[in-house]
């Protein structure tokens, strides 16, 4: 066999194919996007258990985590360039296999550094295949046809990391935390085999090896991966206070201006920064940044109110947060009913508006909130979700040329998780600012003057000297008093991604109509 032939083989024209071949050859690289979105917060709601198997502290812990999404970060942006040089299929064949080995070694890792270095492979290799499925929608199909593959990927976006601890917190109650990995490896050896076979839309230039911007690749590697290390370290060490979070804040930021003028002015840039120009794909940017803000912060936010306040287990978590996803797919009929007979762009302000209205609902929260009182403003969330995402994705990318689909469709996804990032740092910030003010202001209103504190008080006084423990009762109170602080601050958290939802509902009438393009050929790609 030749291999030349095979790696550089002429594309086929998807115009040609049957609806059967490109749906297969689409869902395939569906399913690789969905383990590598799903990895992303399968183990959020697990640490603990992996922390325990692996004889690591919390704070090692969390580099289970935060390894696997400065990797993935880092790559997105670098996909469409690597979809050119290597092809898309062969990218992302290439991409799943690895990201199916590094699964069964994280699966097998003998201590924490083994897995966080795995990890960061893990990441590495998913992140490629994430934006690819993008561009290969619009490549395959159009019409009726595009606004169900959005659709299908605008679930995939918001769903996968939203059943990651509910889908983590059963494998590992269930079974053990090991299996969080290895349950890749099927799914994962099926699209290395099937997309190489079925998805041949372009072929490899590894003539753009030669000309490459490996410096802007360094810079922008260099910004993201300090940017995303601050970001999920800066609430843990209270910011600028720490050493190294200055240290890589000002990295970050010297770099990232410095990528910045570099893309702008060199002639082949790895990430086409120009796109910008373009009002839709800018808005679209910015919708994809608050929608990553509340998709990943609320991932966030929900687990640890309920494994902090309420004690929940992993499982009970999972159980909790799962209604999310259950609207979400609930929501599928309707959006593709609405999309077909209304302009996308007021499908997407009626999902950002929900989904503001569902973190309003969030903020009467108290600490005795369970799954019953979560069920609503989590249904409308996962509504939201599905009304908000595929308008962006048409809107935002459908009106740019093939040309240059591949580079901006990896910063299209890029803001996503980016804002997924800074969201939960703000967030992280919030509880931990927030928490100590509203704790002062408890306290200030604890004082002799409060009956109803000296009546409790005095009912627990008896019991605590029963059992030795003579200040029990004001030990009792203080937890008391920081539960509630804790409990106040989670509604500030979620009334400030509302603000942000507000603002992005107000800001979609900026976007014009995008009129389905025409099929673009092979050799465009």
């Amino acid at each position: 066999m030749n291999i030349r032939a095979v790696l550089f083989a002429p594309p086929a024209d998807p115009a040609r194919w049957s609806n059967a071949q490109k749906i297969f050859a689409f869902a395939s690289m569906c399913v690789g996007m969905f383990i590598a979105l799903l990895d992303i917060q399968i183990v959020s709601a697990s640490l603990r258990d992996i922390g325990g198997g692996l004889s690591a502290g919390v704070d090692e812990t969390a580099w289970v985590q935060t390894s696997y999404l400065i990797a993935e970060i880092v790559v997105i942006p670098l996909s469409g360039w690597l979809s050119r040089v290597f092809s898309t299929r062969w990218l992302f064949a290439v991409s799943a296999a690895g990201f199916t080995l590094t699964s069964l070694l994280c699966g097998i890792a003998w201590n924490i550094q083994s897995m966080i270095v795995f990890r960061a492979l893990q990441g590495f290799l998913g992140g490629s295949m994430i934006p690819t499925v993008y561009t290969t929608a619009f490549v395959f199909f159009q019409g009726k046809q595009r606004v169900a593959a959005a659709a299908t990927i605008g679930a995939i976006a918001s769903l996968a990391p939203t059943l990651g601890p509910t889908l983590g917190g059963w494998i590992t109650d269930h079974w053990s935390w090991h299996w969080l990995f290895f349950i890749n490896l099927v799914p994962g050896l099926f699209v290395t085999v099937a997309v190489p076979t079925r998805v041949n839309i372009d072929t490899p230039d590894i003539s753009l090896l030669r000309r490459a911007d490996y410096l802007g690749m360094l810079l922008l590697a260099v910004f993201l991966g300090c940017l995303e290390y601050t970001l999920e370290e800066g609430p843990r060490w209270n910011w600028l206070t720490d050493s190294t979070i200055t240290t890589t804040a000002w990295l970050s930021g010297l770099c990232g201006i410095a990528f910045v003028a570099r893309s702008l002015t060199y002639d082949h840039p790895v990430v086409d920064l120009r796109a910008l120009r373009d009002l839709n794909f800018a808005l679209g940017c910015v919708f994809s940044f608050v929608t990553g803000v509340g998709i990943f912060s609320t991932i966030y936010l929900t687990p640890i109110f309920l494994a902090r306040v309420e004690g929940y287990s992993a499982l009970q978590i999972g159980e909790a947060v799962f209604s999310t996803g259950v609207f979400q797919i609930l929501t599928i009929p309707l959006y593709s009913y609405l999309a077909h007979r209304y302009d996308l762009r007021w499908i997407l302000m009626l999902g950002l508006a929900v989904f503001a209205l569902s973190m309003w609902d969030f903020t009467p929260i108290t600490h005795d909130w369970g799954a019953h009182q979560l069920l609503l403003p989590q249904a409308l969330r996962g509504a939201a979700q599905q009304l908000a995402v595929p308008p962006v994705v048409i809107l935002t990318l459908g009106g740019l040329a093939p040309a240059r689909l591949k580079l901006a469709s990896g910063l299209f996804n890029l803001m996503r998780n980016l804002g997924g990032a800074i969201g939960i740092a703000v967030c992280a910030t919030i509880l931990n600012d927030r928490t100590n003010l509203h704790f002062y202001r408890l306290a200030e209103h604890l004082n002799s003057s409060n009956e109803a504190m000296n009546q409790w008080l005095a009912q627990g006084a008896g019991h605590f000297y029963d059992v030795g423990d003579p200040n029990g009762e004001l030990h009792a109170l203080w937890q008391l008093t920081f539960r509630e602080a804790q409990t106040l601050s989670y509604a500030d958290a979620f009334l400030a991604i509302a603000v942000c939802f507000v603002i992005a509902t107000v800001l979609v009438p900026l976007m014009r109509k995008v009129a389905p393009p025409a099929a673009p050929s092979a050799d465009a790609h």
